[in-house]
């Protein structure tokens, strides 16, 4: 056991000394945070309502309409709702090009003379049966705020050809308002305050990080073993230690380098979803900000569950890198040699998908007891609807026990291939080595 610690020391000191380490661990919850403010500081910027002329070319009432629409357009809810335009008609009947192109030169604003207008919208009675509206602004290039223009001005233009047919708009509209799903997450019988797109994003997220833990840390491991088979000086470490002491402590040395960093990314997720609405009010932002963000909060338990499958998972799968590594010669290798194992963790990454429709049905419960699986099944499902503790510990044994078998096989590769050099071993040789005693 001292032997196994001193390699485990060996490899933890080895990594979280170095630049590279201190750099992601400490850039990732800065990177979160920056993905998390940013929408906020953007909803800060240029709250003043976009100033619009209508160029009123129509013989109708359809200006005058898009005027009461698009003045009475919103951008927030409840006491943060502000007016989304400050509209201004011109009428223009038979002048509609030459009146254009008089205000064009008024969008065109500097710092020394801030612009008249952000666009100018042209109003035809052609509008009525092409649907052709035209827009001229300096913020056509925002998707989002194209589509809060011609919402608004849709229903403008619905308005005045129901006007026309003899039907009320106020009726039709009424009856045609869109049914707005708000979505809030029940967990263990209580209402939460997550919506369910914060429910997937948490899902996406625990799996998707855990996809990249298991790549780039079995991949060092890896490229460790590989590399010290290159230079004999495994030879000199397994004339002290047993082959089996040296894998165990270096699996168990970058699990804890990989445990450390996971956690730290982790639990700054989990301070910032349970203190998102006080983070916004010290920047300035009112707490709605925060909450129209799917910002997913990690409770305690997920945590622990998250961790966990973290270490089980990490184990299991690094066990199965280092003794690829000891079958191949050169890193060159290692990259074709590697691909079953990386499959694996592709698979349990593409399960995360299927489990979001049905997370407690029976293929679920299955896929949580199949161990290259299970890392990514079991948290998945526990952040979309937490698991009893019975499915969780059943899902955690056969866990270990997969552990347990993979650990052994990856063993015996390990054991007489870091000593094998020359061509790349057969599948018939590796099987005998799996079967010498």
């Amino acid at each position: 056991m001292r032997k196994v610690l001193a390699v485990v020391r060996r490899e933890i000191m080895s990594r979280v000394t170095t630049r590279a380490f201190l750099i992601g661990t400490f850039l990732g919850p800065v990177l979160m945070m920056g993905f998390w403010t940013l929408p906020i500081l953007l909803s800060k910027r240029d709250t003043g309502p976009k100033r619009i002329a209508i160029v009123d070319a129509s013989s109708g009432q359809l200006g005058v309409r898009l005027e009461a629409a698009l003045g009475g357009a919103r951008r927030g809810d409840g006491d943060d709702a502000r007016a989304a335009y400050a509209i201004t008609r011109i009428p223009a009947i038979d002048r509609a090009a030459s009146v254009r192109d008089s205000l064009l030169p008024l969008t065109n604003g500097t710092s020394a003379a801030p612009a008249a207008y952000d666009g100018i919208l042209v109003v035809t009675d052609s509008v009525l049966s092409t649907g052709n509206l035209s827009y001229l602004g300096t913020n056509v290039g925002s998707p989002t705020a194209m589509r809060e223009l011609q919402r608004a001005a849709t229903s403008a233009v619905q308005g005045e050809r129901l006007e026309a047919t003899g039907v009320s708009p106020a009726v039709v509209m009424q009856a045609l308002a869109p049914v707005d799903l708000r979505t809030l997450k029940v967990s263990d019988g209580r209402l939460t305050a997550e919506s369910g797109e914060a429910s997937f994003l948490l899902a996406y997220v625990m799996s998707f990080v855990l996809y990249l833990a298991l790549i780039l840390y079995g991949v060092q491991i890896m490229s460790a073993v590989v590399e010290e088979k290159t230079s004999r000086i495994v030879e000199v470490l397994v004339s002290s230690m047993r082959p089996f002491e040296l894998l165990m402590g270096k699996v168990i040395g970058v699990g804890m380098v990989g445990l450390l960093q996971i956690g730290i990314w982790a639990g700054t997720a989990t301070l910032v979803g349970t203190n998102a609405g006080r983070i916004a009010q010290l920047m300035g932002a009112s707490s709605s900000a925060a909450a129209n963000l799917p910002i997913p909060t990690m409770s305690p338990a997920l945590l622990t569950v998250f961790l966990a499958f973290f270490v089980l998972g990490f184990l299991f799968y690094s066990a199965l890198y280092a003794a690829v590594g000891s079958m191949c010669n050169s890193t060159q290798e290692t990259q074709q040699a590697s691909t079953p194992v990386t499959l694996m963790i592709a698979g349990g990454l593409v399960t995360m998908f299927a489990l979001l429709n049905e997370p407690n049905g029976a293929l679920a419960r299955t896929l949580s007891l199949v161990p290259p699986l299970a890392p990514f099944v079991t948290p998945v499902r526990y952040s979309l609807s937490p698991l009893p503790i019975g499915e969780v510990l059943l899902s955690v044994a056969a866990m270990v026990v997969g552990l347990m078998a993979v650990v052994w096989f990856a063993a015996r590769i390990y054991r007489v291939g870091i000593l094998s050099y020359g061509k790349k071993p057969t599948f018939g040789e590796v099987w005998r080595w799996v079967r010498a005693s």
